[in-house]
């Protein structure tokens, strides 16, 4: 199926499929005026496209409307099966089977300041995929993408629960390292980016990339030259087989855990010998109780409790990607702006946040964007997603993760 753009101004009166209200600025969503209206991708799950008039500019929207209480759909993390790997959104929904999806967090994907270490191109916050957790937050210093809104953190994350209800939320890593001298904190699982004198553990989830990036740059200044006090620690069968005094690179084989420390933290696992008993634990914690996740990713909030955040940038356009939060948490909404010449002045945060709110949101959750932004979806009877709206860079960019929707059998 070709995709095609809307060119209706007529002001959206109401998405009737979706029951809610539009705001002035949305303009050609209903099917009027040649505009493409609703269209059932699956049960449950509705793709539709329009107009935003922007103060840059107009922006063209491409959004899925996601109902989680009908039973028949459900969402999970689009991701290459390691942290530290990437694939377009079309591939990873696809190799999933999922019949739509969006791209997620933002990631690292250049170190043009540590010469000769590679970028990992890991996302930057938690990331968990069918109830299994596979990484924690970077420290929010070592952050890629726009300056975080006042109040929010890297820690902060999108999920599903167990029982299909979406929220925001914030996830802090709970972990230790127990030797027979004591028991150390683990200040990282599977990061690009470890906290100043902490020791982070590495596992099978985390790819065959090199664990050099780590031990770079501080907790408030992501360009920092990288540490020179660095000590790294193999873990199997609950002892310790092999160090080495700077991280490595390669797969990791399942159940083995590579423990790396910088500073404090290396000095720490200096103290290690082959043989020596070590005992390593590590969970995600949630800050709201309640159903477990199985599904979470990072990004930050723009929008909560039908309000934008204090201090939004209302200036810096830019194309975006967003998740809504409508109907407490039974539906979600997932937003992505075309980056066509003609609107690739895109949307200010501020504006993501007023155009998730005007489609129904009550809480919005703003994405990586720019050349990462990216929309599939399912044309009725097709077997492969479509690549919905136009990538800025002119084609799909490889992405860490995505949001994948799914039609229940």
């Amino acid at each position: 199926m070709t995709r095609r753009v809307g060119r209706s101004r007529t002001v959206l009166t109401v998405l009737a499929a979706w029951s809610v209200l539009a705001g002035a600025g949305l303009v050609g969503a209903a099917p009027a005026s040649g505009a493409p209206g609703a269209v059932e991708i699956a049960p449950g799950v509705e793709y539709t496209e329009f107009d935003i008039r922007a103060a840059n500019g107009t922006a063209h929207a491409h959004v899925l409307s996601v109902d989680l209480s009908s039973g028949q759909v459900g969402v999970g993390l689009l991701y290459p099966g390691k942290v530290a790997a990437r694939a377009t959104v079309s591939r990873l929904a696809d190799s999933a089977a999922a019949v739509a999806g969006v791209n997620g967090d933002f990631f690292n994907i250049t170190e043009t300041q540590h010469p000769g270490v590679a970028a990992t191109g890991a996302p930057v916050g938690p990331a968990i995929a069918n109830g299994q957790a596979l990484k924690a937050a970077v420290p929010n210093g070592q952050r890629f993408g726009p300056a975080l809104p006042r109040g929010t953190s890297t820690r902060d994350v999108l999920g599903v629960t167990a029982d299909g209800t979406a929220r925001l939320d914030s996830i802090a890593l709970d972990g230790s390292v127990t030797t027979a001298e004591g028991v150390l904190a683990l200040g990282g699982l599977n990061q690009y980016a470890l906290p100043v004198g902490s020791v982070g553990a590495f596992t099978s989830d985390w790819g065959s990339v090199s664990r050099m990036r780590a031990v770079c740059g501080t907790d408030t200044d992501r360009a920092a030259p990288c540490s020179t006090d660095v000590h790294e620690v193999l873990v199997a069968d609950g002892q310790v087989v092999d160090t080495a005094d700077s991280p490595g690179s390669g797969a990791i084989e399942s159940g083995v855990t590579v423990l790396v420390g910088r500073e404090a933290g290396a000095q720490e696992l200096r103290e290690l010998s082959p043989g020596d008993p070590v005992d390593v634990r590590h969970r995600l914690v949630a800050a709201a109780t309640g159903s477990p996740y199985t599904f979470v990713l990072g990004g930050h909030p723009v929008l909560r409790g039908g309000q934008p955040l204090a201090g939004l940038d209302d200036t810096t356009a830019a194309v975006r990607t967003a998740a809504g939060i409508a109907a407490d948490g039974h539906r979600l909404l997932l937003l992505a702006l075309d980056g066509a010449a003609e609107y690739r002045t895109g949307l200010t945060i501020a504006e993501v946040a007023d155009t998730m709110r005007e489609l129904g949101s009550t809480d919005a959750f703003n994405l990586d964007g720019g050349g990462s932004t990216t929309l599939v979806a399912r044309a009725p009877g097709a077997s492969t997603v479509t690549v919905r709206n136009h990538p800025s860079g002119g084609t799909e960019r490889a992405v860490p993760n995505g949001i994948g929707v799914f039609a229940k059998p």
